[in-house]
């Protein structure tokens, strides 16, 4: 890891710590990344200074609010690349996204016989809200597959075969939580638009790692969460095509969404406002939008290849050093997600004896229940990584497995 890499952790005053005597090695990245101090100071300095609501107030307090949340909306627009901030909704995160759009698009849009495909390497959040419409609607589920083996690839000499003008909504996560695969976002975006699907692309673990621009994606919709991205938990954004949100009813009806209101009608505010019902989460969009700026003070250029060295060497030595662990990805070109399966130990004991080390991992099913059944698996541990991690702490992740391996060997 360069100076500078190493210096930005001062950034994070949560690194800072001890757990179980042993200082702090924070591999689960992949669940929630740390806030650096700037983030925090945002939250705060909102607090102290310029608490009130937004959008319908004239006093200064709630104009600095409004100036403050559009200006975060505006942000988001600029890291995503969106053609203008209307085409930015602030949702609670990536789930509540793509729930919207389930509700929203999906309800209006679909019917019986129409199909929504999906991948087989789904986390839940972007399967079981389309299992919901599709009982609503009458439509069905399709799945292009995983090849068989571990390295967790889309079988895309799949892909004529499952997506076919029957497809009306083609939904898929860009990177994968379990498997750190990094799917060819940008493909099948103009698969789906060559036979007129709409796409729905779940950003949640390569937003902030990778480089993403949804115009060069040609995504019809995006979902991604702030907590993954340096950013508080509780907000996060839908990206969606103006002409879409524009003829999208609205998610949630109350304050805020109407342009007129009478006792049996009303009409709606133009989108985003028509999706945000309610008193926004205006301290959390405005700290998230601090959390952009770090991010691309830093690069995400930049960001995307240390993720991708520090997995890369990690895969290539818990591969080489721990005998009988099974890893799942490909071994190069991923994201910062490793996955694997110690042999004779089940995950939740390997998570928590390495916790015991200081070191915090995940172990579990990932919101990843199909897939983990299709790899003959019930659950796997998980490392992942951010920009703030060091080689040396895969020393440390390397010699904790060593550790309990010998322990469960007797």
């Amino acid at each position: 890891m360069s100076p500078a890499w190493q210096n930005l952790r001062a950034d994070f005053p949560i690194l800072d710590q001890q757990v179980n005597g042993q200082p702090l090695v924070y591999l689960d990245n992949a669940a929630t990344a740390q806030k650096p101090q700037c983030v925090i100071d945002a939250l705060t300095q909102f607090y102290r200074r310029d608490n009130a609501n937004v959008h319908r107030g004239i006093h200064a307090l709630s104009m600095r609010a409004t100036f403050a949340y559009e200006a975060a909306r505006e942000r988001a627009a600029r890291f995503f690349n969106a053609a203008e901030p209307g085409e930015i909704v602030f949702t609670s995160g990536t789930t509540d996204s793509i729930n919207l759009v389930a509700s929203a698009w999906g309800d209006a849009n679909l019917r019986a016989g129409d199909v929504i495909l999906l991948t087989e390497m789904e986390h839940h959040s972007n399967l079981v809200p389309w299992q919901l419409l599709a009982r609503r609607t009458g439509a069905q589920l399709r799945y292009l597959p995983v090849v068989a083996g571990d390295s967790g690839l889309l079988d895309l000499a799949q892909l004529d075969r499952v997506l076919k003008p029957d497809v009306k909504l083609f939904a898929f996560t860009h990177v994968s939580n379990t498997l750190g695969v990094i799917n060819p976002a940008a493909d099948l975006c103009a698969a789906a638009r060559k036979v007129g699907a709409v796409s729905v692309v779940d950003a949640a673990q390569s937003a902030g790692h990778l480089p993403l621009d949804v115009r060069a994606l040609g995504c019809d919709f995006l979902a991604a969460s702030a907590h993954k991205m340096c950013g508080p938990t509780g907000i996060g954004v839908l990206y969606g095509r103006r002409e879409l949100l524009a003829a999208m009813p609205p998610y949630r009806g109350g304050g805020s969404m109407i342009s007129n209101v009478e006792y049996f009608e009303s009409q709606w505010a133009p989108a985003p406002q028509k999706f945000e019902a309610g008193t926004p989460n205006i301290a959390d969009a405005i700290a998230f939008g601090r959390a952009l700026d770090y991010l691309d003070d830093l690069g995400r250029e930049a960001i995307a290849r240390h993720d991708e060295q520090l997995a890369t060497l990690a895969y290539a030595r818990l591969q080489a050093e721990v005998p009988g662990i099974r890893l799942l990805g490909p071994a190069r070109h991923r994201s910062g997600v490793v996955s694997f399966d110690l042999k004779g130990v089940h995950a939740h004991d390997v998570v928590t004896m390495a916790d015991q080390e200081g070191v915090a991992l995940r172990g579990g099913h990932h919101c990843n229940q199909p897939l983990m059944r299709k790899l003959g698996l019930s659950s796997t541990s998980r490392a992942s990584f951010y920009f703030y991690n060091t080689e040396a702490e895969i020393d440390r992740l390397v010699a904790t497995l060593q550790k309990i391996q010998r322990f469960f060997a007797g």
